[in-house]
């Protein structure tokens, strides 16, 4: 048992690491989006465009990556390859399917959705999200057989072609243009600009599909059972309400605000600022994937004790790191805003509430695993609907008055109040003891910290970057004394004896 676990931990952080890594070298691409596209309004199409993909893409794979998982388990009923078969067929039909339709209509999406002048974009689109869709099964496949560093390396591949083929595009391109035009006017075009994004992303997309041709041949050495294939779908079908429940919530902002006004341009470049100024807040996101990869292993370990302390000790934690970030991002946003260009500069009143979300997202994360333990997952269902209803709400109710903050208020709104509603039912069908007074001490001092820190005016800069240090100090100093006791570290312990 304790090896299993150690296996699992230790592909966990493979997976998690690769995942990761993807997050942060794609958001180290936005200071280069920013200062490289002419206007926001450009920016603004990226952020609406991969909204799109990200919802359409988890509609694309209805749940069949978790089916996939549940009955390629069930060896003494069915043969394992057969049902990678199954999915990886049924997919690569739905994948087909979605292509069709969208080149078929792609005169009328382009016109609803706003890019009638550019309906390649949208072509493009439903390429990725198909391709991106048909491919998620193969590496579902590779995890189920272990082998947790072709996965790693095979995103890490697709990672770094994205990444060089948007600086090709972007920077080399517009350069080699200038002083030697004949090496690229045969294929470049200068004014085509954001285009290039969704190309690179196509090209990425095309080589991810050929690295993955050993995986497809495996596929071909067993057969297709439309039998299996509705056993799969039934249980499948209810996740997929989940899934695309819980997407939307993360994406409705970004496909909605354009649909909020005529004037397209003036959407597209709010929607823009809103995206950039969004994607620093996307520092809480990426520590909140970093904690699931590591506590998923965790509480699967501490369950088979029944240690439900754990559950509680995990919270702790996860509050105390998170108000930390949270205060770091804020405490430093002289330097964090350097991130975007000027031009977006207004939108960086987004990025506390953004924080803040993500925040209780994360909470409510912890708090989800009461309804998986005693097979209630319909509550997450009920949850992700009614968070559902509140983003749409807000956003429509408030967006064409007040903009993109409508957008940041509502996912704010909408993670609390999810988390809220965990919390509360949680505790009635599975009872955990929190530790209550812990949460209030440091959000409290986290809340005094943030006033004392920010609304006095101070400079020159670097004097108020100084300031606020000391304070930050003061949260991790305290951090330390409670709950951190550095000389029980067995490293470093007998330094601070």
């Amino acid at each position: 048992m304790a090896t299993g676990i150690k296996r699992l931990a230790k592909d966990t952080a493979i997976y998690g690491m690769s995942s990761i890594l993807g997050k942060l070298l794609n958001w180290m691409l936005v200071p280069m989006y920013v200062r490289v596209l002419p206007n926001t309004a450009d920016y603004g199409i990226v952020t609406n465009i991969y909204a799109w993909i990200a919802l359409l893409v988890v509609l694309l794979t209805y749940g069949m990556e978790t089916g996939f998982f549940r009955f390629i388990n069930k060896k003494e009923e069915v043969e394992p390859l057969r049902v990678y078969t199954t999915c990886l067929v049924s997919l690569l039909f739905t994948s087909l399917l979605f292509i069709i339709t969208v080149l078929f209509f792609l005169l009328p999406i382009s016109r609803a959705t706003g890019y009638e002048q550019h309906p390649e974009y949208i072509a493009i689109m439903g390429i990725v999200v198909a391709m991106d869709a048909f491919t998620s099964l193969p590496f579902a496949f590779l995890r189920y057989q272990g082998k947790a560093f072709r996965f790693a390396l095979l995103k890490c591949i697709n990672i770094f072609l994205n990444i060089i083929l948007n600086i090709f595009f972007l920077i080399v391109c517009p350069w080699l243009a200038t002083h030697y035009p004949a090496s690229v006017n045969w294929f470049y075009v200068p004014d085509y600009g954001v285009g290039y994004i969704f190309i690179s992303n196509l090209i990425t997309t095309v080589g991810n599909l050929l690295l993955l041709i050993p995986e497809f041949r495996t596929a071909l050495t067993a057969r297709f059972d439309a039998a299996l294939l509705k056993q799969i779908l039934r249980y499948s079908f209810p996740l997929l309400l989940l899934g695309v429940a819980g997407i939307f919530n993360q994406t409705a902002d970004k496909i909605l605000f354009p649909l909020l006004f005529d004037d397209k341009n003036y959407a597209n470049s709010q929607l823009g600022i809103y995206g950039a100024c969004f994607k620093i807040g996307v520092v809480m996101v990426m520590f909140i994937q970093a904690f699931r990869y590591a506590y998923e292993p965790f509480i699967f370990a501490q369950n088979k004790g029944n240690n439900v302390q754990a559950y509680s000790t995990a919270m702790k934690y996860f509050i105390i790191l998170s108000l930390a970030i949270f205060l770091a991002v804020m405490f430093y946003m002289d330097i964090f805003k350097h991130f975007v260009s000027p031009d977006y500069y207004p939108g960086l009143a987004v990025v506390p509430i953004v924080m803040l979300g993500e925040f209780f997202f994360g909470i409510y994360f912890n708090l989800s695993f009461w309804y998986k333990m005693i097979d209630q997952t319909q509550w997450g269902a009920l949850f992700s609907a009614i968070g559902c209803i509140v983003t749409v709400s807000i956003i429509l109710l408030f967006g064409p008055t007040y903009g993109y903050m409508a957008c940041a208020w509502a996912s704010f709104f909408c993670n609390l109040l999810m988390m809220f509603l965990s919390f509360v039912i949680g505790q009635k069908k599975y009872p955990i003891q929190y530790d209550y007074r812990s949460a209030i001490t440091y959000s409290g001092l986290a809340i005094v910290l943030y006033a004392i820190a920010m609304f006095p005016t101070i400079n020159p800069e670097w004097l108020r970057i100084l300031y606020r240090t000391v304070i930050l100090s003061i949260y991790i100093g305290f951090t330390i004394k409670r709950d951190l006791p550095l000389h029980e570290l067995p490293v470093i312990g007998k330094y601070f004896k």
